[in-house]
């Protein structure tokens, strides 16, 4: 009696192994489908209890026999992220996302990359850019449970991945491929981060230009010339004078070289603002790199000098770019002094305080009228600084 009773306490308490480890198989399986919300409460374990043979087989098996649940949690997911207020998941990109959701959580095998890459080419709206994020999470997933890959994928993915975010304006996922952090997988790059930032040029979103920059900043990523290519059209775009002075700092510190085109941007700037104090600090760091001056360049200097009232200077100043410019880009000296004679004027001015205005349109008024008498270029320029007495009444 005593051999009988203790076989049966064996008995149930193989029964019970075996019953356990079986459902803690299948909830780490969809957990890796859907999350923790997807997870058979465990109040059913007594119906799963009675069918312990099922769980006996091995790991292929069960896979084969989980198929309907997998297809039933798919259903779920897409209801549940894919229709959003922007808009629901494309076909295209909906049928990649399954087969490869299939392929890890059912299948137990990596899907081929050329899925991933079609996926990140068809996002078309924040639909399909959530389901990417989801599907590169479960990659990770299976690449660091299963395949024991500790790395990021490549930093060509993220770029690629930042891209498409930048293309659907799915700004707060385009942010998260600069974490140096985070559960996609995603290798973060200032070439990422130039995705966003062009973003932000082409739409004149200020704000978004300081999240990046502070994320490129908390994230440890490198600044580059073409950086701040892009933040100096940006904060000139958004007339941000303050903004572009801090991020030039910045730059200059971390021992960027500008390239020519930041330089013209942040001069005419200047020149634009009437600070002529700042031009001749950022003219003399411009040349200590580079000898030639640009179109740009050159007049932002001939305009510094006609704030201060010396006309002749600037004429010289202009007189030796012209003869410097090559032959083919003489056309654009004539449209761009004419732009500094017709429209230049009335931006400086604009930029100063109300009590200061008067008298910088008369001085302005009679030095550029100097200054192109000076000229010996065959310049075919209007001037007309009387139209400044009707738009403001700035020479009443």
């Amino acid at each position: 009696m005593q051999v009988l009773s203790n076989a049966r306490r064996f008995s149930r308490a193989l029964h019970s192994q075996i019953f356990l480890n079986s459902y803690h198989f299948l909830s780490y399986d969809l957990q890796n489908i859907g999350g923790p919300h997807l997870v058979t409460p465990f109040r059913d374990t007594s119906s799963l209890s009675s069918k312990a043979p099922w769980f006996s087989g091995s790991a292929q098996s069960l896979a084969t026999e989980s198929v309907p649940v997998h297809f039933l949690i798919s259903k779920s997911f897409s209801t549940s992220v894919a229709n959003t207020d922007e808009g629901a998941s494309t076909e295209a990109v909906k049928e990649l996302y399954d087969k490869m959701l299939e392929s890890v959580t059912v299948k137990r095998s990596m899907p081929p990359n050329a899925w991933l890459w079609s996926m990140i080419e068809k996002c078309g709206n924040h639909g399909d850019i959530e389901l990417l994020f989801d599907i590169l999470k479960n990659l990770r997933r299976f690449r660091l449970s299963n395949l024991r890959i500790h790395t990021n994928f490549n930093d060509n993915l993220c770029r690629e991945v930042s891209k498409a975010c930048a293309k659907v304006g799915a700004l707060n996922f385009g942010k998260k491929t600069l974490w140096k952090h985070n559960v996609y997988g995603l290798t973060p790059s200032v070439a990422s981060a130039h995705h966003l930032l062009t973003y932000a040029k082409n739409h004149n979103d200020g704000k978004l230009l300081v999240e990046v920059m502070k994320l490129i900043k908390t994230n440890d990523l490198p600044l580059q010339p073409g950086t701040a290519d892009i933040v100096f059209s940006i904060c000139s775009n958004t007339d941000n004078w303050d903004l572009i002075n801090k991020y030039a700092k910045r730059f200059v510190k971390a021992g960027v070289k500008l390239r020519q085109t930041s330089f013209d941007t942040w001069m005419e700037f200047a020149a634009s603002k009437g600070d002529t104090e700042s031009l001749w600090k950022i003219e003399k760091l411009r040349s200590e790199s580079m000898k030639q001056h640009t179109l740009a360049s050159g007049l932002s200097c001939a305009k510094g000098l006609l704030l201060e009232h010396k006309p002749n200077d600037a004429a010289a100043i202009i007189q030796v770019l012209n003869e410097s410019l090559p032959d083919a880009k003489k056309s654009g000296m004539k449209d761009e002094l004419q732009k500094l004679v017709s429209d230049w004027p009335m931006e400086v001015i604009e930029h100063q305080k109300e009590e200061d205005r008067k008298a910088l349109a008369a001085s302005l008024k009679s030095d550029i009228l100097a200054m192109v008498g000076l000229l010996n270029m065959g310049l075919e320029a209007s001037i007309n600084l009387e139209d400044l007495n009707r738009k403001d009444g700035i020479l009443q």
